[in-house]
């Protein structure tokens, strides 16, 4: 056994080089690879009963490899979305190993040829605006914490932003003067979005007295909120309001849902789609396409546009036609 052939030495610089120092990565998607990384290398421990310091470039195969994503579906219950997310990490850790060793060219090859599985577009989910109102009444905003709430909930259909970017943004991303914010999204990619009067008043209500390096959301103990945290403050506010709109209870709200709500919400109000990709911060038009796909409020309209006049395209009998009978008589 060779340290170039030990696997837990491919996977430290795999982590702590190639995904900051080269791609440099965001925290999320470095999170996604070192989960994926985990769940890998204690299948493989179990499966050839070895310690995992000692495991092996060469002990990995690509039947090993399927057989793996096979445990993800049947055993842990990954839907196919999730095992090609994995399947992807497992790509990316193949091509660093095969890149930089041509030792390993050909493992990294058969590893590569693993395919995708094809799944299919799921429907998205997204909130009528009663339903979306309801949710912004449900905290009570005569404590700190509802106000807190109602800020957030507010913020995130103002802006559209990912759970993780709202834990993120600081005081001095907010622009007081121009009302707007700065996002950082996927890919480090900055956006500005504009923000409606309320939400400024609310955020300044939330943040006074306080630096502008500092988080503007923050949990019960002080310390910046998580998108976890976040995601268990939509679904608790939504739980509450659907006592009075039972829908709720079906569409599972959750920060990515009033994501959703947010551009359904703009394009319904005639907003283009250009204007929305650049919005929710999206690299291809096709991503906000869908938004497009799903509203059907939106495919009625345009079908009663061009819905055809029965009176005009109903032709008269050929009989009835008196002009034409006329012209023919006359020949």
């Amino acid at each position: 056994m060779t340290k170039s052939n030990v696997l837990g030495t491919w996977v430290k610089r795999f982590l702590l080089d190639y995904l900051i120092i080269e791609r440099n990565l965001s925290i999320n998607t470095r999170s996604s690879y070192r989960d994926m990384i985990i769940l890998l290398m204690n299948y493989l421990s179990n499966h050839l009963k070895k310690s995992v310091d000692r495991l092996l470039i060469s002990d990995i195969s690509a039947k090993l490899i399927r057989d793996f994503l096979g445990f993800l579906e049947q055993k842990r219950g990954c839907s196919i979305a999730t095992r090609n997310q994995r399947l992807g990490a497992i790509h990316a850790l193949a091509r660093f190993i095969g890149g930089s060793n041509p030792e390993y060219i050909e493992w990294c090859s058969q590893i590569c040829l693993i395919p995708f599985k094809k799944t299919v577009q799921p429907c998205i989910t997204y909130l009528e605006k009663t339903e979306m109102d309801a949710i912004l009444k449900s905290p009570d905003r005569n404590t700190p914490q509802g106000q807190r709430d109602y800020s957030l909930l507010l913020f995130l259909y103002n802006s559209g932003t990912r759970a993780s970017e709202a834990a993120n943004i600081k005081i001095g991303d907010v622009d007081w003067y121009t009302s707007s914010v700065n996002i950082i999204g996927k890919g480090n990619k900055r956006r500005t979005c504009p923000l409606w009067s309320i939400t400024i008043k609310q955020l300044k209500l939330i943040s006074k007295n306080r630096g502008t390096e500092q988080h503007v959301f923050l949990n019960r103990s002080k310390k910046p909120i998580t998108r976890f945290g976040i995601h268990t403050l939509v679904e608790r506010h939504a739980l509450k309001a659907s006592s009075q709109y039972p829908s709720l209870s079906t569409k599972h709200a959750s920060p990515h849902v009033i994501r959703h709500t947010t551009a359904s919400h703009l394009l319904k109000a005639g907003v283009d789609i250009n204007t929305i990709r650049a919005w929710l911060g999206h690299v291809s038009l096709n991503t906000t396409n869908i938004y497009a796909e799903t509203d059907l409020e939106t495919k009625a309209k345009a079908l009663a546009a061009c819905e055809p006049d029965e009176k005009v395209c109903r032709k008269k009998p050929w009989r009835e036609q008196t002009d034409l009978m006329k012209f023919l008589k006359n020949l």
